[in-house]
């Protein structure tokens, strides 16, 4: 399996520390304003998650972004599929990369994936948006990184 480096990642050891060119300061800006704008830009939820990922709880954005393909899924076979692989990767206690949810959460989407739906997982979805806008959100806008970045940007804007 290879690893690759995201670009966040590649640009912390570049010594000119360049963002990509269409990574615009109002867009690192805006990230400040709510979590739901957060979301919405283009490169802030991939920051985020490595953020996440620097925290060692990247499930809950990985799960997120599952949610949002899975819900654009059309056909019944391919949503059958993705939904018990949700299941087995987020939901099923003691997995690998499980989610913070309640058991009442997680008993529906038992029985949600039996004929799954696009929205047998929005309960969890909701839940785990939460988790994130409420606890991490606040420590990624303090943290060295999200700072550090916001800096290097701003430096560059003004050059």
């Amino acid at each position: 399996m290879s690893r690759r480096t995201c670009w966040i990642c590649k640009k912390c050891r570049e010594k000119s520390k360049r963002p990509p060119s269409n990574l615009t300061l109002e867009e690192v800006l805006q990230w400040a304003q709510s979590f739901e704008k957060l979301m919405a830009t283009k490169h802030g939820p991939v920051f985020y998650a490595a953020y996440l990922k620097m925290e060692h709880s990247e499930e809950n954005i990985k799960f997120w972004m599952a949610c949002e393909t899975y819900k654009k899924i059309a056909s019944r076979r391919s949503r059958i599929s993705m939904a018990k692989k949700l299941y087995k990767i987020y939901i099923q206690p003691q997995s690998s990369r499980e989610i913070n949810i309640d058991s009442s959460t997680r008993e529906t989407i038992v029985k949600n994936i039996q004929e799954p739906t696009q929205t047998c997982f929005e309960e969890a979805q909701k839940t785990v948006y939460m988790h994130m806008e409420r606890d991490s959100y606040p420590r990624f806008l303090k943290s060295e990184m999200y700072q550090k970045f916001l800096k290097t940007i701003q430096s560059n804007n003004n050059s």
